[in-house]
């Protein structure tokens, strides 16, 4: 994939064909557990889901032209990569998700600050997915990411 796409829609049209329709469910659960607030856009090169400049005028704080991100989602070559943001932020979530996570998965979980990878495409936990995405709305998440990550950088 060369990131070259100018939408969502295209980004998942030439995903390839071994990971294509964990992309499109994976969005689609993200889509639908979402709250309201949220807008799906191509981010990064990725499938975004972000937090508009209408609703948090301030943008990302490395690029505040950029609006506020949240989730991403990509296909790389070798595995499924999912971002939340908040996972990295708030303690509490990412110790909640780990628990889960051994709970419904035989998988060792393959985990960075906020990316999740999955290297096959059935080892994706979708109804945790869908319980993570529930757990935060748009306040709580420029609450948290303010005290994590704007609050730092003026000190």
């Amino acid at each position: 994939m060369k990131n070259l796409e100018k939408s969502v829609d295209e980004y998942v049209a030439n995903v390839s064909e071994n990971y294509h329709d964990a992309i499109q469910k994976l969005r689609e659960v993200v889509k639908m557990n979402i709250p309201k607030g949220f807008v799906e856009m191509l981010n990064y090169g990725m499938i975004g889901f972000v937090v508009p400049h209408e609703l948090y005028p301030n943008g990302y704080h490395c690029d505040p032209k950029l609006p506020l991100p949240f989730v991403n989602i990509a296909a790389q070559k070798n595995f499924i990569s999912f971002y939340h943001m908040g996972i990295y932020a708030k303690p509490s979530l990412l110790e909640w998700f780990v628990e889960q996570y051994a709970k419904t998965s035989t998988q060792k979980l393959d985990m960075g600050k906020s990316c999740i990878r999955f290297k096959k495409a059935e080892h994706i936990p979708y109804d945790l997915i869908g319980e993570l995405m529930k757990k935060m709305t748009v306040e709580n998440w420029i609450e948290v990411y303010e005290t994590a990550f704007v609050s730092n950088n003026k000190k």
